[in-house]
């Protein structure tokens, strides 16, 4: 069974997104954070990949569609 996917209060998997790079397609090698709206409203019709990137995908999916990715920026700075 998957683990719950992380709150916006998780602060660890918010500092992932700025530094996990999505590993695989159109945008390999960008960070999460980084990923275009209309890609990750992609993957929430057709299914988040299993694991800890689906989680984050999901998590940043959410991010971005409530228009608080500017929330990241201070993580961004370290």
């Amino acid at each position: 069974m998957e683990p719950p996917l992380p709150t916006p209060l998780d602060a660890e998997a918010l500092q992932r997104l700025v530094t996990v790079e999505m590993p695989y397609g159109k945008y390999k090698g960008r960070k999460i954070a980084d990923l275009p709206g209309p890609y990750l409203a992609w993957f929430a019709r057709e299914g988040f990949p299993p694991g800890e990137l689906g989680r984050l995908l999901a998590l940043m999916h959410e991010i971005d569609h409530n228009g608080l990715a500017s929330l990241l920026a201070p993580l961004r700075r370290g």
